[in-house]
Protein backbone atom coordinates (compact mmCIF):
# COMPACT_ATOMS: atom_id res chain seq x y z
CA UNK A 1 0.00 0.00 0.00
CA UNK A 2 1.16 3.79 -0.55
CA UNK A 3 3.03 5.73 1.87
CA UNK A 4 0.42 8.22 3.57
CA UNK A 5 -2.48 5.67 3.44
CA UNK A 6 -3.10 3.43 6.04
CA UNK A 7 -6.18 0.38 6.35
CA UNK A 8 -7.83 -0.62 9.73
CA UNK A 9 -10.23 -2.94 10.20
CA UNK A 10 -13.59 -1.21 11.57
CA UNK A 11 -16.39 -4.40 12.79
CA UNK A 12 -15.18 -6.36 9.72
CA UNK A 13 -15.20 -3.62 7.44
CA UNK A 14 -12.24 -1.92 5.77
CA UNK A 15 -11.99 1.53 6.24
CA UNK A 16 -9.23 3.40 4.37
CA UNK A 17 -7.98 6.52 5.88
CA UNK A 18 -5.85 9.03 3.70
CA UNK A 19 -3.09 10.57 5.90
CA UNK A 20 -2.40 14.69 6.09
CA UNK A 21 -5.63 14.98 3.57
CA UNK A 22 -9.22 16.47 4.56
CA UNK A 23 -10.96 18.22 6.92
CA UNK A 24 -9.62 17.44 10.82
CA UNK A 25 -6.95 15.80 9.15
CA UNK A 26 -8.49 12.83 6.94
CA UNK A 27 -10.60 11.62 4.68
CA UNK A 28 -13.11 9.14 5.46
CA UNK A 29 -13.71 7.25 2.20
CA UNK A 30 -15.78 4.56 3.51
CA UNK A 31 -17.58 3.98 6.75
CA UNK A 32 -20.20 1.62 8.35
CA UNK A 33 -23.03 2.60 8.66
CA UNK A 34 -26.42 0.83 9.40
CA UNK A 35 -24.53 -2.44 9.02
CA UNK A 36 -23.32 -1.50 6.11
CA UNK A 37 -20.87 1.03 4.16
CA UNK A 38 -22.02 4.35 2.89
CA UNK A 39 -19.86 7.53 1.85
CA UNK A 40 -19.18 9.80 4.42
CA UNK A 41 -18.98 13.85 2.40
CA UNK A 42 -15.70 15.74 2.68
CA UNK A 43 -14.48 18.94 2.25
CA UNK A 44 -16.47 22.37 1.75
CA UNK A 45 -20.00 21.71 1.98
CA UNK A 46 -21.02 22.45 -1.77
CA UNK A 47 -24.00 24.85 -2.87
CA UNK A 48 -26.83 22.14 -2.22
CA UNK A 49 -25.58 21.19 1.19
CA UNK A 50 -25.40 25.33 2.05
CA UNK A 51 -28.92 26.01 0.68
CA UNK A 52 -30.52 22.79 2.65
CA UNK A 53 -28.95 23.58 6.34
CA UNK A 54 -29.53 26.94 5.77
CA UNK A 55 -33.37 26.75 5.18
CA UNK A 56 -33.71 24.15 7.55
CA UNK A 57 -32.14 26.22 10.49
CA UNK A 58 -34.19 29.51 9.53
CA UNK A 59 -37.04 27.62 9.82
CA UNK A 60 -36.66 26.17 13.26
CA UNK A 61 -35.48 29.93 14.06
CA UNK A 62 -38.87 31.17 12.34
CA UNK A 63 -40.76 29.26 14.62
CA UNK A 64 -39.08 29.43 17.70
CA UNK A 65 -37.59 26.25 18.46
CA UNK A 66 -34.21 27.14 19.91
CA UNK A 67 -33.05 23.78 19.92
CA UNK A 68 -34.07 22.02 16.74
CA UNK A 69 -31.97 25.43 15.56
CA UNK A 70 -29.17 25.27 17.46
CA UNK A 71 -29.27 21.30 16.54
CA UNK A 72 -28.01 22.53 13.03
CA UNK A 73 -24.83 24.33 14.30
CA UNK A 74 -21.59 23.42 15.22
CA UNK A 75 -22.04 24.69 18.39
CA UNK A 76 -25.68 23.80 19.62
CA UNK A 77 -25.62 24.37 23.39
CA UNK A 78 -24.24 27.98 22.71
CA UNK A 79 -26.46 28.50 20.16
CA UNK A 80 -29.43 26.93 21.71
CA UNK A 81 -28.68 29.67 25.01
CA UNK A 82 -28.76 33.00 22.78
CA UNK A 83 -31.72 31.68 20.45
CA UNK A 84 -33.64 30.89 23.69
CA UNK A 85 -33.18 34.33 24.44
CA UNK A 86 -34.21 35.80 21.25
CA UNK A 87 -37.62 34.39 21.68
CA UNK A 88 -37.94 34.81 25.90
CA UNK A 89 -35.89 37.24 27.52
CA UNK A 90 -36.31 39.21 23.99
CA UNK A 91 -39.90 39.04 23.65
CA UNK A 92 -39.19 38.35 19.78
CA UNK A 93 -41.69 37.04 17.73
CA UNK A 94 -43.53 36.79 14.02
CA UNK A 95 -39.95 35.68 13.02
CA UNK A 96 -39.97 35.96 9.38
CA UNK A 97 -36.07 35.67 8.01
CA UNK A 98 -35.23 36.40 4.09
CA UNK A 99 -32.07 34.73 2.61
CA UNK A 100 -30.01 36.82 0.13
CA UNK A 101 -27.86 35.44 -2.71
CA UNK A 102 -25.64 32.90 -1.26
CA UNK A 103 -21.58 33.56 -1.83
CA UNK A 104 -20.03 30.53 -1.60
CA UNK A 105 -20.40 28.80 1.99
CA UNK A 106 -21.64 32.20 3.07
CA UNK A 107 -25.60 33.29 2.98
CA UNK A 108 -26.61 37.36 3.80
CA UNK A 109 -30.09 37.60 5.72
CA UNK A 110 -32.70 39.76 6.56
CA UNK A 111 -34.85 39.11 9.50
CA UNK A 112 -38.03 40.93 10.29
CA UNK A 113 -40.21 40.09 13.57
CA UNK A 114 -42.41 41.61 16.36
CA UNK A 115 -40.80 42.64 19.98
CA UNK A 116 -43.78 42.71 22.21
CA UNK A 117 -43.72 43.88 25.88
CA UNK A 118 -46.40 44.81 28.37
CA UNK A 119 -48.56 45.98 26.30
CA UNK A 120 -46.26 47.75 23.41
CA UNK A 121 -44.69 46.46 20.55
CA UNK A 122 -42.40 47.18 17.49
CA UNK A 123 -41.07 45.86 14.51
CA UNK A 124 -37.65 45.13 14.32
CA UNK A 125 -35.67 44.46 10.93
CA UNK A 126 -32.11 44.13 10.54
CA UNK A 127 -29.29 42.43 8.24
CA UNK A 128 -26.93 39.78 9.08
CA UNK A 129 -24.86 36.22 7.59
CA UNK A 130 -23.84 33.55 8.44
CA UNK A 131 -21.04 31.03 6.76
CA UNK A 132 -21.77 26.86 6.71
CA UNK A 133 -19.16 24.61 7.53
CA UNK A 134 -18.19 20.91 7.47
CA UNK A 135 -18.31 19.22 11.07
CA UNK A 136 -15.09 17.79 12.51
CA UNK A 137 -17.32 14.93 13.76
CA UNK A 138 -20.29 14.60 12.11
CA UNK A 139 -19.42 15.68 9.07
CA UNK A 140 -22.71 17.05 8.58
CA UNK A 141 -23.09 20.70 6.52
CA UNK A 142 -23.74 23.12 9.53
CA UNK A 143 -24.10 26.61 10.37
CA UNK A 144 -20.90 28.17 11.66
CA UNK A 145 -22.00 29.33 14.97
CA UNK A 146 -21.44 33.29 16.35
CA UNK A 147 -23.37 35.54 18.67
CA UNK A 148 -23.39 37.67 15.27
CA UNK A 149 -25.88 35.26 13.42
CA UNK A 150 -28.60 35.91 16.09
CA UNK A 151 -27.88 39.74 15.66
CA UNK A 152 -24.44 41.45 14.00
CA UNK A 153 -23.87 43.84 17.24
CA UNK A 154 -23.90 40.58 19.67
CA UNK A 155 -20.41 39.07 20.78
CA UNK A 156 -19.37 36.13 22.63
CA UNK A 157 -21.19 36.03 26.13
CA UNK A 158 -23.44 38.45 25.40
CA UNK A 159 -27.31 37.95 25.74
CA UNK A 160 -30.69 39.97 24.62
CA UNK A 161 -33.70 40.90 26.69
CA UNK A 162 -36.85 43.53 26.72
CA UNK A 163 -37.73 45.60 29.46
CA UNK A 164 -37.00 48.58 31.19
CA UNK A 165 -33.72 50.30 30.33
CA UNK A 166 -30.98 50.09 32.26
CA UNK A 167 -30.80 53.57 32.63
CA UNK A 168 -32.79 56.84 31.61
CA UNK A 169 -32.07 58.09 27.92
CA UNK A 170 -29.64 61.10 27.15
CA UNK A 171 -29.35 63.70 24.70
CA UNK A 172 -25.90 64.07 24.34
CA UNK A 173 -24.90 67.45 23.47
CA UNK A 174 -20.98 68.76 22.68
CA UNK A 175 -19.25 72.24 23.88
CA UNK A 176 -21.58 74.21 22.19
CA UNK A 177 -24.71 72.70 22.72
CA UNK A 178 -25.32 70.95 19.43
CA UNK A 179 -26.98 67.61 19.54
CA UNK A 180 -24.69 64.24 19.17
CA UNK A 181 -26.24 61.41 17.84
CA UNK A 182 -25.14 57.57 16.51
CA UNK A 183 -26.94 58.38 13.74
CA UNK A 184 -24.98 61.19 12.46
CA UNK A 185 -22.41 60.15 14.09
CA UNK A 186 -22.06 56.24 14.29
CA UNK A 187 -17.83 56.07 15.70
CA UNK A 188 -19.99 57.82 18.81
CA UNK A 189 -22.34 54.88 19.68
CA UNK A 190 -20.14 52.85 22.31
CA UNK A 191 -19.59 56.19 23.45
CA UNK A 192 -22.99 57.48 24.13
CA UNK A 193 -23.87 54.21 25.72
CA UNK A 194 -21.35 54.13 28.40
CA UNK A 195 -22.20 57.97 28.97
CA UNK A 196 -25.63 56.84 29.05
CA UNK A 197 -24.90 53.74 31.67
CA UNK A 198 -22.64 56.10 33.97
CA UNK A 199 -24.33 59.60 34.02
CA UNK A 200 -28.31 58.61 32.63
CA UNK A 201 -29.80 59.13 36.03
CA UNK A 202 -27.78 62.47 36.68
CA UNK A 203 -28.48 63.61 33.59
CA UNK A 204 -32.37 63.83 35.13
CA UNK A 205 -34.01 61.96 32.60
CA UNK A 206 -36.48 58.67 32.86
CA UNK A 207 -36.21 55.60 31.66
CA UNK A 208 -38.35 53.67 29.06
CA UNK A 209 -38.77 49.97 27.31
CA UNK A 210 -36.33 48.81 24.48
CA UNK A 211 -34.59 45.70 23.41
CA UNK A 212 -31.24 46.12 24.38
CA UNK A 213 -27.77 43.26 23.98
CA UNK A 214 -26.61 43.01 27.92
CA UNK A 215 -22.70 42.20 27.41
CA UNK A 216 -20.61 39.71 28.82
CA UNK A 217 -18.27 42.21 29.73
CA UNK A 218 -20.10 43.42 33.29
CA UNK A 219 -18.14 47.02 32.76
CA UNK A 220 -20.21 47.55 29.15
CA UNK A 221 -22.73 49.58 28.82
CA UNK A 222 -26.21 47.83 27.28
CA UNK A 223 -26.70 48.40 23.76
CA UNK A 224 -30.03 49.60 22.80
CA UNK A 225 -31.49 48.14 19.68
CA UNK A 226 -35.00 48.98 19.69
CA UNK A 227 -36.81 51.64 21.74
CA UNK A 228 -40.22 50.28 22.66
CA UNK A 229 -41.31 53.30 24.77
CA UNK A 230 -39.78 56.42 24.99
CA UNK A 231 -38.21 57.33 28.64
CA UNK A 232 -37.49 61.00 28.86
CA UNK A 233 -34.27 62.38 27.93
CA UNK A 234 -31.80 64.03 30.05
CA UNK A 235 -29.25 66.41 28.58
CA UNK A 236 -25.90 65.76 29.15
CA UNK A 237 -22.64 68.63 28.01
CA UNK A 238 -19.89 66.79 26.63
CA UNK A 239 -16.58 68.40 25.86
CA UNK A 240 -17.06 66.92 22.33
CA UNK A 241 -16.75 69.66 19.19
CA UNK A 242 -19.29 68.38 16.59
CA UNK A 243 -17.23 69.87 13.90
CA UNK A 244 -13.91 67.72 14.63
CA UNK A 245 -16.10 64.65 15.52
CA UNK A 246 -17.65 65.18 11.94
CA UNK A 247 -13.95 65.02 10.07
CA UNK A 248 -13.16 62.16 12.38
CA UNK A 249 -15.35 60.11 11.33
CA UNK A 250 -15.04 61.23 7.79
CA UNK A 251 -11.12 60.61 7.89
CA UNK A 252 -11.22 57.25 8.88
CA UNK A 253 -14.03 55.91 6.97
CA UNK A 254 -11.20 56.15 3.96
CA UNK A 255 -8.63 53.84 6.21
CA UNK A 256 -9.67 49.93 7.21
CA UNK A 257 -8.99 49.25 11.15
CA UNK A 258 -8.08 52.83 11.72
CA UNK A 259 -8.74 55.15 14.70
CA UNK A 260 -8.25 58.70 16.02
CA UNK A 261 -8.33 60.69 19.41
CA UNK A 262 -8.42 64.69 19.60
CA UNK A 263 -7.93 66.54 22.36
CA UNK A 264 -7.51 70.62 23.55
CA UNK A 265 -4.43 71.05 24.76
CA UNK A 266 -4.91 73.56 27.40
CA UNK A 267 -7.62 72.00 29.45
CA UNK A 268 -7.23 67.78 28.44
CA UNK A 269 -10.80 68.37 26.67
CA UNK A 270 -11.42 65.45 24.67
CA UNK A 271 -12.64 66.83 21.19
CA UNK A 272 -13.03 63.79 19.06
CA UNK A 273 -13.15 59.87 18.54
CA UNK A 274 -13.22 57.88 15.92
CA UNK A 275 -13.05 54.09 14.79
CA UNK A 276 -13.59 52.00 11.75
CA UNK A 277 -12.98 48.62 12.63
CA UNK A 278 -14.71 45.68 11.74
CA UNK A 279 -15.37 44.33 14.94
CA UNK A 280 -17.05 47.47 16.15
CA UNK A 281 -13.69 47.97 19.03
CA UNK A 282 -13.12 51.60 20.65
CA UNK A 283 -9.64 51.82 19.71
CA UNK A 284 -9.20 55.12 20.21
CA UNK A 285 -9.78 54.96 24.02
CA UNK A 286 -9.06 51.22 24.96
CA UNK A 287 -6.49 50.29 22.08
CA UNK A 288 -3.26 48.33 23.44
CA UNK A 289 -0.49 48.72 20.80
CA UNK A 290 2.85 49.16 20.30
CA UNK A 291 2.88 53.27 19.08
CA UNK A 292 5.79 52.72 17.07
CA UNK A 293 8.61 55.81 16.87
CA UNK A 294 5.18 58.44 18.26
CA UNK A 295 6.55 57.04 21.11
CA UNK A 296 10.57 58.97 20.66
CA UNK A 297 8.75 62.36 22.07
CA UNK A 298 8.84 60.52 25.80
CA UNK A 299 11.95 59.19 24.88
CA UNK A 300 13.38 62.39 23.65
CA UNK A 301 11.95 63.88 26.92
CA UNK A 302 13.78 61.42 28.76
CA UNK A 303 17.03 61.58 27.50
CA UNK A 304 16.92 65.48 28.24
CA UNK A 305 15.40 65.63 31.45
CA UNK A 306 17.73 62.75 32.90
CA UNK A 307 20.93 65.13 30.76
CA UNK A 308 22.37 62.43 28.60
CA UNK A 309 21.61 65.17 25.44
CA UNK A 310 19.70 67.61 24.40
CA UNK A 311 18.33 68.89 21.33
CA UNK A 312 21.13 70.25 19.64
CA UNK A 313 23.46 67.91 21.66
CA UNK A 314 24.68 64.43 19.59
CA UNK A 315 22.65 61.47 18.87
CA UNK A 316 24.53 59.82 16.45
CA UNK A 317 22.66 57.39 13.03
CA UNK A 318 24.81 54.43 12.38
CA UNK A 319 22.90 52.21 9.90
CA UNK A 320 22.53 49.70 12.20
CA UNK A 321 22.73 49.17 16.56
CA UNK A 322 22.74 46.20 18.36
CA UNK A 323 22.13 46.15 21.83
CA UNK A 324 21.98 43.09 23.74
CA UNK A 325 22.96 40.63 20.70
CA UNK A 326 19.62 42.21 18.93
CA UNK A 327 19.98 44.13 15.93
CA UNK A 328 18.35 47.64 14.87
CA UNK A 329 17.96 48.94 11.78
CA UNK A 330 16.39 52.05 10.20
CA UNK A 331 13.48 52.45 7.55
CA UNK A 332 14.76 51.82 4.11
CA UNK A 333 16.55 54.57 2.25
CA UNK A 334 17.57 56.57 5.71
CA UNK A 335 21.12 57.32 5.08
CA UNK A 336 23.60 57.33 8.38
CA UNK A 337 24.73 60.43 9.91
CA UNK A 338 27.65 60.00 12.74
CA UNK A 339 27.52 63.41 13.43
CA UNK A 340 23.65 63.71 14.14
CA UNK A 341 21.85 66.01 17.06
CA UNK A 342 19.19 64.96 18.72
CA UNK A 343 16.87 67.05 16.73
CA UNK A 344 18.42 65.62 13.14
CA UNK A 345 17.87 62.18 14.60
CA UNK A 346 14.17 63.02 16.00
CA UNK A 347 13.03 64.80 12.42
CA UNK A 348 14.40 61.99 10.31
CA UNK A 349 12.75 59.27 13.11
CA UNK A 350 16.09 57.42 12.89
CA UNK A 351 16.07 53.90 15.31
CA UNK A 352 19.18 53.30 16.06
CA UNK A 353 20.20 56.50 17.12
CA UNK A 354 17.32 56.06 20.25
CA UNK A 355 18.73 52.24 20.36
CA UNK A 356 22.41 53.44 21.34
CA UNK A 357 21.30 55.58 24.16
CA UNK A 358 20.13 52.52 26.08
CA UNK A 359 23.77 52.00 27.24
CA UNK A 360 22.61 55.50 29.23
CA UNK A 361 19.02 55.07 30.30
CA UNK A 362 18.22 52.92 33.31
CA UNK A 363 15.55 50.14 33.05
CA UNK A 364 13.01 52.34 34.49
CA UNK A 365 14.23 55.61 33.03
CA UNK A 366 11.80 55.40 30.49
CA UNK A 367 8.81 54.22 33.11
CA UNK A 368 9.25 56.96 35.34
CA UNK A 369 9.33 59.42 32.91
CA UNK A 370 5.84 58.17 31.25
CA UNK A 371 4.79 58.16 34.78
CA UNK A 372 5.71 60.99 36.44
CA UNK A 373 5.77 63.73 33.69
CA UNK A 374 3.09 62.61 31.05
CA UNK A 375 0.67 61.04 33.01
CA UNK A 376 0.75 57.41 31.64
CA UNK A 377 0.78 53.47 33.22
CA UNK A 378 -0.59 53.89 36.65
CA UNK A 379 -4.52 53.03 35.37
CA UNK A 380 -5.77 56.16 37.84
CA UNK A 381 -7.19 58.10 34.45
CA UNK A 382 -11.34 58.99 34.67
CA UNK A 383 -12.01 60.03 31.38
CA UNK A 384 -15.29 59.69 31.97
CA UNK A 385 -15.89 56.70 29.48
CA UNK A 386 -13.44 53.27 29.86
CA UNK A 387 -10.00 53.91 28.69
CA UNK A 388 -6.76 52.20 28.41
CA UNK A 389 -3.68 54.46 30.32
CA UNK A 390 -0.77 53.27 28.54
CA UNK A 391 2.03 50.94 29.58
CA UNK A 392 5.89 51.29 29.52
CA UNK A 393 6.67 48.51 31.74
CA UNK A 394 10.54 48.74 33.04
CA UNK A 395 11.38 45.99 30.83
CA UNK A 396 15.19 44.67 30.88
CA UNK A 397 16.97 42.97 27.64
CA UNK A 398 16.48 43.94 24.40
CA UNK A 399 13.41 45.68 25.45
CA UNK A 400 15.05 48.19 27.39
CA UNK A 401 16.35 49.36 23.43
CA UNK A 402 13.03 48.58 21.63
CA UNK A 403 10.92 50.44 24.03
CA UNK A 404 13.08 53.55 23.19
CA UNK A 405 11.69 53.37 19.64
CA UNK A 406 8.02 51.94 20.79
CA UNK A 407 8.53 48.53 19.98
CA UNK A 408 9.23 45.75 22.77
CA UNK A 409 6.30 45.86 25.62
CA UNK A 410 4.96 49.63 25.54
CA UNK A 411 1.47 49.92 24.40
CA UNK A 412 -0.62 52.92 23.81
CA UNK A 413 -3.50 54.28 22.42
CA UNK A 414 -4.40 56.66 20.02
CA UNK A 415 -5.85 58.46 22.63
CA UNK A 416 -2.40 58.05 25.08
CA UNK A 417 -0.41 59.42 22.45
CA UNK A 418 -2.77 62.87 22.02
CA UNK A 419 -2.45 63.33 25.20
CA UNK A 420 1.09 62.92 25.09
CA UNK A 421 1.79 65.33 22.82
CA UNK A 422 -0.62 67.65 24.55
CA UNK A 423 1.92 67.70 27.51
CA UNK A 424 4.72 67.92 25.22
CA UNK A 425 3.55 71.06 23.83
CA UNK A 426 2.20 72.70 27.11
CA UNK A 427 4.68 70.94 29.36
CA UNK A 428 1.31 70.46 31.95
CA UNK A 429 -0.14 67.08 31.74
CA UNK A 430 -3.95 67.43 31.74
CA UNK A 431 -6.02 64.20 31.91
CA UNK A 432 -8.10 63.81 29.13
CA UNK A 433 -11.59 63.97 30.22
CA UNK A 434 -14.98 63.77 27.91
CA UNK A 435 -17.56 65.05 30.36
CA UNK A 436 -16.84 67.47 33.52
CA UNK A 437 -15.38 66.16 36.54
CA UNK A 438 -17.95 67.98 38.34
CA UNK A 439 -20.70 66.18 37.00
CA UNK A 440 -19.96 63.14 39.26
CA UNK A 441 -17.08 64.53 41.47
CA UNK A 442 -14.11 62.02 39.94
CA UNK A 443 -10.86 63.16 40.56
CA UNK A 444 -8.65 63.17 37.73
CA UNK A 445 -4.95 61.96 37.32
CA UNK A 446 -1.75 63.89 37.83
CA UNK A 447 1.63 64.50 36.98
CA UNK A 448 4.60 66.46 37.30
CA UNK A 449 4.86 67.73 33.37
CA UNK A 450 7.94 69.09 31.99
CA UNK A 451 9.95 72.20 32.72
CA UNK A 452 10.09 75.16 30.28
CA UNK A 453 13.49 74.03 28.42
CA UNK A 454 12.18 70.70 27.99
CA UNK A 455 8.86 72.06 26.33
CA UNK A 456 11.07 74.22 24.48
CA UNK A 457 13.04 71.53 23.08
CA UNK A 458 10.36 69.09 22.02
CA UNK A 459 8.80 71.52 20.61
CA UNK A 460 11.51 72.82 18.25
CA UNK A 461 11.98 69.07 17.23
CA UNK A 462 8.07 68.42 16.68
CA UNK A 463 7.78 71.66 14.62
CA UNK A 464 10.96 70.68 12.73
CA UNK A 465 9.23 67.25 12.14
CA UNK A 466 6.58 69.01 10.61
CA UNK A 467 7.84 71.23 8.55
CA UNK A 468 10.91 69.92 7.29
CA UNK A 469 10.98 65.85 8.52
CA UNK A 470 9.02 63.06 7.82
CA UNK A 471 5.36 64.55 8.36
CA UNK A 472 6.41 67.46 6.43
CA UNK A 473 4.22 66.18 3.39
CA UNK A 474 1.32 65.18 5.53
CA UNK A 475 1.72 68.62 7.30
CA UNK A 476 1.70 70.76 4.23
CA UNK A 477 -0.37 74.34 4.29
CA UNK A 478 -0.99 73.81 7.86
CA UNK A 479 -0.04 77.24 9.27
CA UNK A 480 0.31 78.68 13.02
CA UNK A 481 1.82 76.71 15.85
CA UNK A 482 2.09 73.06 14.51
CA UNK A 483 4.33 70.16 15.36
CA UNK A 484 4.60 66.56 14.75
CA UNK A 485 6.08 62.52 14.95
CA UNK A 486 5.63 60.04 12.71
CA UNK A 487 5.54 56.33 13.74
CA UNK A 488 5.11 52.70 12.20
CA UNK A 489 5.13 49.71 14.20
CA UNK A 490 6.35 46.35 12.88
CA UNK A 491 3.85 43.46 14.09
CA UNK A 492 4.29 39.51 13.65
CA UNK A 493 2.00 38.54 11.59
CA UNK A 494 1.19 41.31 9.28
CA UNK A 495 2.06 41.87 5.88
CA UNK A 496 2.66 46.09 6.61
CA UNK A 497 3.72 47.77 9.72
CA UNK A 498 0.79 49.75 11.72
CA UNK A 499 0.75 53.18 10.84
CA UNK A 500 1.14 56.05 13.78
CA UNK A 501 1.28 59.49 13.52
CA UNK A 502 0.23 62.58 16.17
CA UNK A 503 0.46 65.93 15.66
CA UNK A 504 -0.50 69.51 17.11
CA UNK A 505 -2.01 72.51 15.86
CA UNK A 506 -2.74 75.71 17.92
CA UNK A 507 -4.76 74.56 20.80
CA UNK A 508 -5.56 70.86 19.35
CA UNK A 509 -3.74 67.72 19.45
CA UNK A 510 -4.33 64.45 17.63
CA UNK A 511 -3.23 60.64 17.25
CA UNK A 512 -4.32 58.42 15.06
CA UNK A 513 -3.62 54.67 14.22
CA UNK A 514 -4.38 52.40 10.98
CA UNK A 515 -3.31 48.37 11.84
CA UNK A 516 -1.20 46.89 8.87
CA UNK A 517 -1.76 50.42 6.90
CA UNK A 518 2.32 50.74 6.40
CA UNK A 519 4.23 54.02 7.79
CA UNK A 520 3.16 56.87 9.47
CA UNK A 521 2.39 58.78 6.70
CA UNK A 522 0.11 56.52 4.72
CA UNK A 523 -2.87 56.16 7.03
CA UNK A 524 -2.20 57.79 10.36
CA UNK A 525 -0.90 60.98 8.89
CA UNK A 526 -3.63 61.75 6.83
CA UNK A 527 -6.21 60.86 9.39
CA UNK A 528 -4.48 63.14 11.53
CA UNK A 529 -3.85 66.31 9.51
CA UNK A 530 -7.84 66.26 8.67
CA UNK A 531 -8.37 67.07 11.91
CA UNK A 532 -6.02 69.80 12.32
CA UNK A 533 -7.30 71.74 9.43
CA UNK A 534 -10.37 71.70 11.30
CA UNK A 535 -8.66 74.72 14.19
CA UNK A 536 -10.58 73.30 16.77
Amino acid sequence: MRKGVKAVVVSGVLVVLVGGAGYAGYNVLSALQDGGTASVRTGPPDKGEVKETTATFFAAWEKGQAATAASYTNYPVDAESLLTAFGNAARIGEVRITPGTASGDTVPFTVRARVSYDGKSKTLSYRSRLTVVRGETTHRALVDWRPSVVHPQLRKGDTLYTGDASAPPIEAVDRDGKVLTKEKYPSLGPILDELRSRYGDKAGGTPGVELAIKHADQNAADTTLLTLAKGRAGKLRTTLSAGVQAAAETAVQKYPESSVAAVRPSTGEVLAVANHRDDGFDAAFLGELAPGSTMKIISAATLIDNGITKATGPAPCPPTATWQSQTFGNLEGLAPDEHATLSDSFARSCNTAFVKFADEVRVDSLTREAQERFGLGRDNWKVGVPSFDGRVPASGGPDTAANMIGQGQVQMSPLNMASVTATAMTGAFRQPVIVSPKLDGRDLATARGLSAATVAQLRSMMNRTATSGTAAGVMSGLGGSIGAKTGSAEVDGQTKSNSWFTGYRNDIAAAAMAQDAGHGIDAAGPIVATLLRTGG
